[in-house]
This record gives C-alpha cells, structure tokens and sequence, in this order.
C-alpha cells in the first residue's frame, strides 16, 4: 500500500522557517534512550504505516531536499521514494504527481504533513476498496473541507472552507484503489485542471456516479500549520497517552 505525502507547499502561514515547515519540531520520539525533536510529517508517516502502507511517496518542491536528507531511503520500515512538483499547483495536482508510482489495484493513502490527529490507527477503519475519508469532529469546520454524509455514511457532498458549514465533520485523510485515484486524475484533466482542492474534484466526480463514504473514526484533529495550531498541537501531545485517546 502507498501513503501519499504532498509537502510541496511554502508554509506561508508559519514562516518565517529555516527549513521545510514538514520538518518543523513538535513534540518528540526517542531513538533508543536518547529523546529528540520530532519532525511535524513524522506523525503522519507513522499513522500511514500503522494503516497497512508500506511505502512513502514525498511530493516536494524543488529545493526541498531538507526533506530528503531527513527521511533518506526508508522510514519506519517503509519504502520511501520523492516526486516533484515542478511549481505550486494545489493539492490536486501534488497528490496525482505521485500517480505514476500507484498500480491501478493498490490501495493508497493521502494524507497532510502538516497535521497532528488522534487516534493513531484510525486509518485501519477505512475500506480498501473504494474512496473513503477519515473523518475528525473539529470546532471550526468552516477553516477545512466539511464532508456532508448521509445516514449510512455515504458522502453527498464536500464543503470547501464554507462559512457555514452544515456539518462539524472534516476530512484529515482519505484511501482509495489506485484505479479511483486514476479515474479522478482523469476528471480533473478534464476539467482543465481548474480543482485546486480535492473536496471540488470529488464533488463532480459524484455528480458523475462516483460514490465515496465518510467513516467518523477520528477523534482529534489540529492543523500545525498556524502559530495557533502549532501550540494546539504541543497542549495536545503534552497531555497522558489515555487522555489524548480518550477525547
């Protein structure tokens, strides 16, 4: 299974950084009995690879080789392989950057970098079958991509940063079949490549037949990349193990 990274971004919002904001500190791990700073990405890998992926596909932008240097051929037993994005283009067009690498019947995960979110094997909840979405409760759902489900979870749709969102459910990752990740590259192709966020891709790819499920399999879930979510982030991993859990 591949886990896709897209860490292409500038971090505009918590520069200035002398470094990738994927590699900026948050919390941190032990390497045998030494304790040390723990990159914000690493949380994400970490739950990829608790979630069946056994290889790492980074999207990077040239220049980025902080990143590189960082997480080198393998981490935490996966395979980890770079691709580049030529020039910021939107999530869209990171995520199917790495298409290429993904055969049609290999499920993928994709994921953001620059997240920190509970519980750590949620991922194993969603189905390797079809598009689905890990879905976290969050205060502000008008700051993310709200996903509207129906009563047996199926999604109706996705509401892009909308001020008034009708549900306080978001999206922090999502797994497909390789052949789906395909299917909506080639739609967004079709669309002349004007989808910048993946909830108004798969908006149409709806409208068109295609079916997704929302799986509320998420308890917490903060974005590192503000100065408030960074100290969010750092209240939450400062908390007992149960606790954080628990919430």
């Amino acid at each position: 299974m591949w886990g896709i990274v897209p860490a292409a971004g500038a971090g505009s919002r918590i520069q200035p950084l002398a470094f990738s904001k994927e590699l900026l500190p948050v919390g941190s791990r032990h390497d045998g009995t030494v304790e040390r700073p723990r990159a914000v990405s690493e949380y994400l890998v970490d739950r990829m690879v608790r979630g069946g992926a056994d290889k790492i596909a980074f999207v990077i932008a040239p220049g980025k080789f902080d990143i590189l240097q960082y997480y080198g051929g393998e981490v935490a037993g996966a395979t980890v392989a770079y691709v580049v994005q030529p020039r910021p283009g939107g999530l869209c067009d990171a995520v199917f950057r790495a298409l290429p690498l993904v055969p049609p019947d290999e499920p993928v995960i994709v994921g953001l970098p620059d997240t920190v979110w509970f519980p750590e094997d949620a991922l194993a909840a969603l189905p390797d079958d079809r598009l689905s979405f890990l879905l976290f409760p969050v205060d502000r759902p008008e700051l993310f991509d709200a996903v509207v489900t129906d009563e047996t979870g199926a999604v109706l749709e996705i509401q892009v940063k909308r001020p008034e969102a009708s549900t306080a459910w978001i999206w922090g990752a999502f797994k497909m079949p390789g052949r789906v990740l395909a299917e909506l590259h080639d739609l967004w192709r079709a669309r002349n490549r004007e989808d910048e966020y993946m909830g108004t891709l798969v908006n149409a790819w709806i409208d068109r037949g295609g079916r997704a499920v929302g799986v509320r399999a998420g308890r917490v879930y903060v974005d590192v990349g503000t100065m408030h979510g960074y100290r969010s982030a750092l209240d939450l991993l400062s908390r007992p193990v149960t606790e954080t859990a628990a919430e």
